[in-house]
C-alpha cells in the first residue's frame, strides 16, 4: 500500500478530533474521505501530510514512516487543502520552478509546459497570484502539487473556485494520476464527484469511521440502503446518535 494509516488520533485541549482512523490505499485506488462539517477530515489530511503531528498512531507513505523520517515520507507526497498557499510576489511560472528546486526536479523545464496546459494555465505564466481567479488559483496549486509526481496526493475540496470547464479538466486529471499508479486521497461535499471518482469510501463522524469499503460494500452492511441515492446513505450514516458509533469501524469489505 502507498498509504497506510493505523489507529490515528489527534486531538486538542483534550478534545478528540480524530478518533482511531485506520485505513489503506493503494496505488491507483482514489480514497474518497467524506462526512459532515467537523467531522475530522481536514484534521486527517493535516496529520497525513505531516502538517501537524497526531495525537497517536502511525502513517506510512510509500512505505515510509512518517514519523521516522519525515522529509523523505514529504517527498513522497503532495497536499493541496482548500484555502491554497500561494506567494503573493512569485508568478505562475516562478512557483512551479521554485516546487521544482524544493523537490529537486532535475527536468522541471520539461515538465513545466505540459503541466500548465494540462490545467488551463499556459497564458498565466507570467501572472502573479493576485491577478489570478480563485478557480485558477486552485489550478496553480494543484500544478505545483503534481510537479514531482507524487505518489500519494492528498486533495482537499480540489474543485472549489472552477467553472464546469475546469472541474471536467480536473476530474480528467485525478483520473490520469490514479491510472499513473498514484494513490489518491479525495475530501469533498460534492457527492456527486465522489461517486464518480472514488473506488472506495471512508465516512466519518465526529472523528471516528462510520463505514469504509465501496458504495455497494456499504449498503450492503446496512440493507435497510438498498436502493436509496448516495446522498441518502450520507445522511443515514451520519445522523446517527454518538453513542451507537463505535471507537473506530473495520473494513466493510470483509463483511460484504
Amino acid at each position: 500500500m502507498l498509504l497506510s494509516v493505523q489507529d490515528l488520533r489527534k486531538s486538542y485541549d483534550g478534545q478528540l478530533a480524530v478518533r482511531a482512523l485506520s485505513f489503506a490505499v493503494g496505488p491507483g485506488e482514489v480514497l474518497g474521505l467524506v462526512g459532515p462539517n467537523g467531522a475530522g477530515k481536514t484534521t486527517t489530511l493535516r496529520c497525513l501530510a505531516g502538517i501537524v503531528a497526531p495525537s497517536e498512531g502511525r502513517v506510512r507513505i510509500a512505505d515510509i514512516d512518517l514519523h521516522d523520517d519525515a522529509v523523505a515520507a514529504k517527498r513522497a507526497l503532495a497536499f493541496v487543502p482548500d484555502e491554497p498557499a500561494l506567494f503573493d510576489y512569485l508568478t505562475v511560472d516562478e512557483h512551479l520552478r521554485f516546487v521544482a528546486r524544493l523537490y529537486g526536479v532535475a527536468d522541471a523545464a520539461a515538465r513545466i509546459p505540459p503541466l500548465l496546459a494540462e490545467l488551463e494555465l499556459s497564458h498565466k505564466r507570467g501572472a502573479l497570484p493576485g491577478e489570478l481567479s480563485r478557480g485558477m488559483r486552485q489550478k496553480l496549486a494543484i500544478a505545483c502539487a503534481l510537479l514531482h509526481d507524487p505518489r500519494v496526493l492528498l486533495l482537499d475540496e480540489p474543485l472549489t473556485g472552477l467553472d464546469p470547464a475546469g472541474i471536467r479538466r480536473m476530474k480528467a486529471t485525478i483520473r490520469d494520476r490514479a491510472r499513473a499508479g498514484s494513490a489518491v486521497v479525495l475530501s469533498s461535499h460534492l457527492l456527486h464527484l465522489v461517486e464518480e471518482l472514488c473506488t472506495r469510501l471512508l465516512v466519518v463522524h465526529r472523528g471516528r469511521a462510520v463505514a469504509q469499503g465501496t458504495i455497494a460494500e456499504i449498503v450492503a452492511a446496512r440493507p435497510e440502503l438498498a436502493g436509496r441515492s448516495l446522498e441518502d446513505v450520507f445522511v443515514a450514516l451520519t445522523s446517527e446518535d454518538e453513542d451507537a458509533v463505535g471507537d473506530g469501524m473495520p473494513d466493510l469489505r470483509a463483511s460484504a
